[in-house]
């Protein structure tokens, strides 16, 4: 009977659309938190979440909530992010769901994450409740809004909700609707135990601590469990319970509910994110189907700017690991920076999150190569070999092709930058598949891009050239052939691997001339000529020089015959020669980081 009271959902929405919000209007309305401690964006516990305004982490947390009938209900809802970069977040909190609240801005409608995020929740199975929030925005269209869902799922208009999460109108009947229309779980509450892993946190205390969402039977303490992916390793359980806004210890859990369990599980690789928790001594024989195997899109090398803190950097990506399963690292060194991880992300977004948060929580000062892709090199003995960092680019006549990642990219825009958006298409070597019309106002353009092309800049130039109104939505389509070079950056004739990029040979020359112009800006004078230059093998395509450093020999000088001045002078002369032979050119920090902001 209890099951038939638990509701798991989750809100899915495009950045920006008050999905935070609407969260905290709903906690604030099943009064899972007292007025005096409830803050913005309460869920998003991380304070770079709330220094950027976005959410990075999904979060659980468990709402009690009467219903007209009188019956009292368990609510679980599963936040989740809303960038492109972290749809993997999303993915892992749909596969713990029945049910799906779809949030679309009043006065922005229908987005390119926002169709993303539907077709996600669509193929999950989970039912959806489409809701048009910010109603109270003096620019709101909901009518118009709503005309747009109507197209895009086919429900009645009788069937969309509209909320104002900031005054909090239409809360109520949110909450009913979930109620309703959200089926409840399904799972066998007297068979064999099933609990799948959605989230998993390490604590230095208790271990590894997965939050998990038990499908089929019981979890209570004293229980021995084992995962899935080793079941010889079995675990005591220490502690069950639930999430809200912190662990609160309960007796058990029942098929259907979301908590977290502690078992002191010491490993942090133990407790993987989209395993099953089975129950040691009565096994389960079918296994949950947990999470597709998600692929970094994007390569980094990290590095630590102390060479002994090597060993902290590779704990520290084991802890943060645990908990975002699209992170992966393996060793690497460089010439240049010594000995440190090549890092795979979903994006630049998430890359950039992924070294704010081991600087901060971790307290490490880190280096980070030029962002680069995956290619797969083909040989002329029909071996094939993927390359994710440009160091290992083979050259020679043995290299029969390269070909590079695509993505298949869904711009929606105002139809007023059209003109803004082709250009910007042409220049990142898109193919134009086609546009249509949304409405009278806006249109959705479908493109085909290399992946190299978007990773950098291309969301900054996006917003600018549509004054903020563009989104964009991309997904992964497969390998082509391109005309592909390596680019070395040579400082005084000695390649620097950090530096190195793969990239089109078109746009190798203006890369280069722009990072050659960079790098000189930021490299200190030294008492010796420095030449900076930008190298396709042999052929050097780029060059600038900083200017030694003079010190004023001569100034002891006063009077007396010239020879004693050019004597001076020419020991100096000497000296400096002898200098630029053995002299090693000390590279700031910012040069590493300012190949993020060159404009490709």
């Amino acid at each position: 009977m209890h099951q038939q009271l638990v509701r798991n959902f989750c809100i899915v929405a495009h950045i920006d659309h008050g999905k935070s919000t609407l969260a905290d209007r709903l906690i604030e309305a099943t009064g899972t938190l007292e007025q005096r401690l409830m803050r913005s964006q309460v869920l998003d516990t991380m304070d770079l979440e709330r220094e950027r305004g976005i959410t990075i982490k999904l979060n659980a947390v468990r709402m009690n909530f009467t219903a007209q009938s009188g019956d009292i209900y368990e609510l679980n809802l599963i936040d989740t992010p809303g960038h492109v970069d972290f749809t993997y977040e999303v993915s892992r909190s749909l596969a713990a769901c029945e049910g799906a609240v779809l949030v679309v801005d009043a006065s922005q409608g229908v987005q390119a994450q926002t169709i993303s995020n539907l077709f996600l929740a669509m193929d999950a199975g989970l039912e959806i409740i489409p809701v048009i929030n910010k109603i109270d925005l003096p620019a709101a269209e909901p009518e118009r809004r709503a005309k747009e869902l109507e197209d895009l799922i086919g429900m009645t208009q009788d069937e969309i909700l509209h909320v104002s999460a900031k005054n909090g109108t239409g809360i109520d009947a949110l909450l009913n609707a979930l109620v309703e229309r959200v089926p409840p779980p399904n799972g066998n509450s007297h068979g064999p135990l099933r609990a799948l892993i959605f989230d998993s946190y390490y604590d230095r205390y208790r271990g590894a601590v997965p939050s998990i969402r038990v499908v089929d039977g019981t979890l209570e303490p004293g229980m021995d469990i084992a995962f899935a992916s080793h079941a010889d390793d079995r675990y005591e359980v220490a502690e069950v319970g639930y999430l809200q806004l912190g662990r609160h210890k309960s007796t058990a859990l029942h098929a259907g509910e979301v908590g977290y369990v502690v078992a002191n599980v010491r490993g942090v690789q133990e407790t993987r994110v989209g395993d099953t928790i089975l129950d040691a001594n009565n096994p389960a024989t079918e296994m949950l189907p947990g999470y597709r195997e998600v692929h970094s899109m994007v390569f980094a090398g990290m590095y630590p700017t102390q060479s002994g803190k090597y060993e902290d950097l590779r704990d520290s990506l084991e802890k943060l690991q645990l908990n975002d399963g699209s992170l992966h690292y393996e060793p690497e060194t460089s010439a240049a920076l010594g000995f440190g991880f090549r890092c795979g992300f979903l994006g630049l977004l998430h890359m950039d999150i992924v070294r704010e948060r081991l600087e901060r929580e971790f307290n490490l000062e880190l280096i980070t190569t030029v962002p680069n892709v995956a290619y797969n090199v083909y040989f002329t003995n029909g071996k094939m070999e993927e390359i994710e960092n440009p160091t290992k680019m083979p050259t020679g006549a043995h290299v029969d092709r390269v070909e590079e990642p695509y993505v298949k990219a869904r711009i929606t825009t105002p139809a007023d930058y059209i003109g803004g958006i082709m250009e910007l298409g042409r220049e990142r070597r898109g193919s134009y598949i086609g546009m249509e019309y949304i409405d009278t106002e806006r249109v959705q353009f479908e493109w085909e891009f290399p992946l190299a092309e978007i990773i950098l800049d291309f969301y900054d130039r996006l917003k600018t050239i549509t004054r903020g109104y563009a989104t964009i939505d991309y997904e992964f389509d497969g390998y082509r052939s391109s005309n592909l070079v390596k680019l070395d950056m040579l400082i005084n004739g000695e390649a620097v691997d950090a530096f190195s990029v793969i990239i089109h040979r078109d746009k190798a020359h203006e890369w280069g001339r722009k990072m050659a112009g960079k790098l000189r800006q930021l490299i200190p004078r030294q008492l010796f000529e420095v030449t900076i230059q930008a190298a396709i093998g042999n052929k050097v395509v780029s060059r600038e020089t900083i200017k030694a450093l003079r010190k004023n020999v001569t100034a002891k000088c006063y009077g007396g015959d010239i020879t004693r001045k050019r004597k001076l002078l020419e020991k100096q002369k000497e000296g400096k020669r002898r200098m630029k032979r053995v002299g090693t050119v000390e590279i700031p920090q910012e040069a590493f980081l300012a190949v993020l902001k060159i404009d490709s």
